[in-house]
Formats: C-alpha cells, structure tokens, sequence
C-alpha cells in the first residue's frame, strides 16, 4: 500500500528539503517558506508512493540507500559548499528519481492530478469505509489545487523552464508509469 512504511520518511523529507532549497520562496518569511515546503512534501510523496510502492521497495530503499543528491545539485546548479560537512548529511537521503518526479508533478498540474489518481487507486480499500476521494484534493490539496499564496511560494519551484533541467532526468520512466503518451 502506498505510503504504508515509515521507511520512505527520510527520503521524504530529504527529498522535500532538497527542492525547497534549490527553488527557493521569493520571499524567505516563515509562513511563505512552510507552504513551499510543504508543497514539496506532497509532490515527494506522490512522486515516492509511485517509485516505491510496497512495503518491501521501501525497506529496500532504506536499507541501500537512495543514492544522495550529488547529481541533481549539479544539476540544479545548487551545490553545497562542503557536501562532507556534518550538517549536510540529510543530502544523502535524497532521491534523484523522486526529486525528478515531484519537479515533474509540481510544474504540471494534469500529470499531478493523474499521479494522485493512480496513488489513491492503488490504496487499498480499508474495510467498512470507502475508497479516499482523490477529486476533493484532501491530504494533497495545495499541490493538486494550490491558493494564491501558494502559487507565490512556490513560483520557482512550479515553474517548468526553471525545473526542466531536473524533471527531465527521468520525465520519460514517470510518463510511462502512468501510460503518459507523447
């Protein structure tokens, strides 16, 4: 079931950090910077329920390691000055595909809503209680419908020139994940 191991939480995080940092918030306040990442957060979700879809992926993946963010700072031109410092240890976590997905699911609002649609309908169906409802937004909300202030947080991080350069990295596997023609 999707989202059904912690496992996946530090590449979340990592992952969500990593895009919040690269795309900065035009303004870096406290709120405007909570929403951004937490933008981030829902995009690296969907994007690591597609990527790692069973309890037994996402043990995998904690036990191998999701190979860091070397590749996609380079990317990103967001490098960080010492990667070997100790408070840069969290880089470590970051998913390049996962990243690359969420900057994919984040500049494209109808791959988004596709993506949450096969998320929701790989949950299984809890008993006695009906499918979650992924038309409402619910639990994805400002990713899938973003407010005013939200599109202003996240105005780098959604917009597609400015994130093509890591979405494309692994556009083409996402595409077909989701039968996406081109």
């Amino acid at each position: 079931m999707p989202g059904a191991s912690s496992d996946l939480s530090p590449v979340i995080a990592a992952s969500a950090h990593w895009l919040a940092r690269a795309y900065p918030p035009p303004a870096p306040d406290g709120p405007t910077h909570a929403r951004a990442e937490q933008q981030a957060r829902q995009a690296v979700t969907v994007a690591a329920w597609l990527r790692y879809p069973t309890v037994i992926d996402a043990a995998l993946v904690a036990i191998a390691g999701p190979g860091g963010s070397a590749v996609l700072d380079w990317r990103a031109g967001s490098e960080p000055e010492d990667e070997f410092a100790a408070e840069e240890g969290w880089r470590t976590w970051v998913d390049e595909v996962v990243v690359s997905w969420a900057a994919c699911l984040l500049a494209d609002p109808v791959l988004a809503r596709r993506a949450v649609d096969a998320v929701v309908a790989a949950m299984p169906i809890p008993e006695g209680k009906p499918r979650p409802h992924a038309r409402r937004g619910g639990e994805f909300r400002r990713l899938l419908v973003p407010d005013e202030k939200d599109r202003v947080a996240t105005v780098l991080m959604r917009h597609p020139d400015l994130v093509e350069p890591v979405a494309d990295m692994h556009r083409d596997d996402l595409y077909y994940l989701l039968g996406v023609l081109v």
